[in-house]
């Protein structure tokens, strides 16, 4: 069974197709500004190249239309307009070519790809992106949340520092690199409640310091201190659960600092850490593909005239039932 999926969630237009084993194909285009996601924009970029993004997924796999199996589309949670990209695409191909589709959890096809890129069976999992930021475990049936953000995702409130820092988007990757001519540490808020985490004050505090301090300290020292704080959580989590593996997925899971943060800090625990390859752990086609494949192994299907796009739809919402 070779099943096609679609990733249109935020600033990315990506087409993965696989056979449930391997990759054959992930082919992707990013919607790039030099501010924040400007939704209608986005989705604009995406439905111009999407058809696009679609051949050169055939091509790279070898493969035409009519050898494919089944559609899965990332249908929440995201950017409304970018995810009727996505979803307006799945439902003309199901109908079109007369293939079964599924609607795959976004969070949840993180999750999924990086298990099958380290081979983990059941570990805590730690996933930061841009909106999202969760430490998350399956538990009875679900994935359920240890704890989360309570205001920004980590990734978005590195962009919001990094905006105020003149830093293009996405704001991560020049964030690290000043962060690594750091020397000076200042202190900056350090914000968790219980489980949970706010990034607000400490987003807040570092702007007012832009432009006021050593850009490189600056940065150096809001980077281990947010970063500080969702290792903290996370280890709460691996003490709690005893789970042996911990597996760190999302597009800010690509920062050198974290994963050497995290590494350090399961080997008390006697815990195994990993991390997708880094065009598994960015928004990609491929990684709804390989959840979309099991969820139709599984004799999961969803109607293309009711599939719609939950925007808010939440990682422990949904019903693992392909374990």
């Amino acid at each position: 069974m070779i099943i096609l999926g679609i990733e249109s969630t935020a600033h990315t237009i990506g087409i993965g197709i696989t056979d449930g084993k391997k990759e054959l194909a992930n082919e992707m285009m990013m919607y790039k500004t030099t501010g924040g996601i400007h939704p209608r924009e986005a989705s604009q970029f995406m439905a111009k190249n999407a058809p696009l993004v679609v051949k050169k997924a055939l091509e790279k796999s070898g493969l035409t239309i009519n050898d494919i199996d089944g559609i899965a589309v990332a249908n929440g949670p995201g950017l409304g307009p970018c995810l009727r990209v996505g979803v307006s695409l799945a439902v003309f191909l199901s109908s079109y070519y007369s293939l079964p589709l599924v609607g795959v959890n976004h969070c949840i096809a993180h999750i999924e790809v990086g298990k099958h890129d380290l081979g983990f069976k059941d570990p805590l999992v730690a996933y930061v992106s841009g909106a999202n930021t969760q430490i998350i475990g399956l538990a009875g049936g679900r994935y359920r949340i240890y704890g989360e953000t309570l205001d920004v995702g980590l990734g978005n409130a590195i962009d919001m520092v990094g905006r105020k820092m003149g830093l293009e988007f996405p704001a991560g990757p020049k964030m690290e690199a000043l962060a690594k001519k750091g020397k000076n540490f200042i202190e900056l808020p350090y914000t968790i409640k219980g489980m949970d985490l706010t990034f607000s004050g400490l987003v807040t505090a570092a702007k007012k310091l832009v432009g006021k301090t050593n850009k490189n300290d600056l940065a150096f020292s809001f980077q281990e201190t947010i970063f500080s704080m969702f290792v903290e959580v996370t280890e709460r989590a691996l003490a709690h659960t005893k789970k042996k593996e911990l597996l760190l997925v999302g597009g800010v899971a690509q920062n050198a600092r974290l994963r050497e943060m995290f590494q350090k800090m399961v080997k008390p625990h006697k815990a195994k850490f990993g991390s997708p390859k880094p065009e598994h752990n960015r928004d990609n086609g491929f990684m709804i593909a390989l959840t979309g494949w099991k969820m139709i192994k599984a004799g999961l299907k969803t109607d293309p005239r009711n599939i719609g796009i939950k925007q808010g739809w939440r990682t422990d919402e949904v019903d693992v039932c392909w374990r």
